[in-house]
């Protein structure tokens, strides 16, 4: 098992900052763009919850499948999944990653290894023990990820998946991030006081972790050590990686903007003092691994990237109306 406390070497620790910089960049355009009102589908966007994403999939080996929830654009990134097939999608076009029939919360990129994604609180989590099990039974080193929010922890689905997973000692990482919130109702008004996840995840002699969420490099080691179990056969893990989404449950605003008050713009900007892509920059800089100069250049050829995926996105034609029953059954 590696060492979490080992540093990283600087080549790694500079990919995911990129990593985490594309995603990230990514969702903030994709955001800004969203307000024309040309992409007509429901978004929910991951700002501010990147380390995450980022940290499991950088962990990945190309066999290995995740999947996801509503707020999935990290995740799709993070695993590789096309850019414009994401933003393709999201504009109802025929290069979406679902043919433009989907929208922002069924992304799928089977080469890359995202397999599904939907927005039916809990609905992959199964899908994902079942991938697990397939990996079992043909003898195969993979890793099937499921990563939800905190709010799956109050569904039938989440144990269920955990009692069959630890049984049957399946290949299979579950990682909740853990936002605070499900929509706009927080952890008080939903658990009882004193709720630890990771305490009830044990009493089904799973291995489980609490993680800080915005620290990619501390999310990175801690799924080497455990996606190293899972393929050693020694069954599931849990990690509980505690986040924060910047953004409205689902829009690409701000919660202050609209006056909501569920929760204040100073616990907002609290949080966006851990931003983890700020944290991940501080530490490039003071390691010697990069300086400001570089953090620019790297920014603006990721901005590049992006627009150009764009223009290249809302060039792609809409579905002929004559396929609009195919693969449906």
């Amino acid at each position: 098992m590696k060492n979490q406390n080992a540093p990283s070497p600087p080549e790694d620790c500079i990919r995911r900052y990129k990593k985490l910089l594309y995603t990230r960049r990514a969702e903030e355009i994709l955001a800004e763009l969203y307000k024309q009102q040309e992409m007509r589908t429901p978004t929910h966007f991951g700002i501010g919850q990147e380390a995450v994403a980022v940290g499991v999939c950088d962990a990945l080996e190309s066999g290995d499948v995740i999947y996801s929830h509503h707020r999935c654009h990290t995740h799709y990134l993070a695993k590789g999944g096309s850019l414009l097939g994401l933003v393709a999608e999201l504009y109802g076009r025929v290069d979406g990653c679902s043919r433009g029939r989907g929208g922002s919360v069924h992304l799928s990129d089977l080469q890359a290894g995202v397999i599904a994604t939907a927005a039916i609180l809990g609905e992959t989590i199964a899908v994902a023990v079942g991938s697990a099990l397939a990996f079992q039974m043909d003898q195969k080193k993979k890793v099937a990820v499921c990563f939800f929010g905190d709010a799956v922890m109050e569904e039938g689905i989440i144990y269920e998946s955990l009692n069959f997973a630890a049984i049957h000692r399946v290949p299979v990482l579950f990682v909740c991030e853990n936002n605070g919130y499900s929509t706009e109702s927080p952890h008080r008004a939903r658990q009882p006081e004193g709720t630890d996840f990771c305490d009830r995840v044990r009493a089904f002699k799973i291995p489980a972790s609490r993680l800080d969420g915005n620290d990619v490099g501390s999310v990175h080691a801690a799924a080497q050590e455990a996606l190293a179990q899972c393929r050693s056969g020694a069954g599931p893990a849990f990690f509980e990686c505690v986040t924060y989404r910047w953004r409205e449950h689902v829009g690409p605003n701000f919660d202050y903007e609209l006056k909501r008050t569920y929760r204040t713009r100073e616990e907002i900007e609290r949080w966006m003092e851990q931003c983890p892509i700020q944290r991940s920059a501080k530490a490039l800089i003071a390691s010697g691994a990069a300086n400001q100069a570089d953090l620019e250049g790297w920014r603006s050829e990721i901005d590049s990237q992006i627009h150009e995926t764009v223009a290249a996105a809302k060039c792609s034609p809409w579905p002929e109306p004559e396929t609009l029953l195919d693969n449906v059954f």
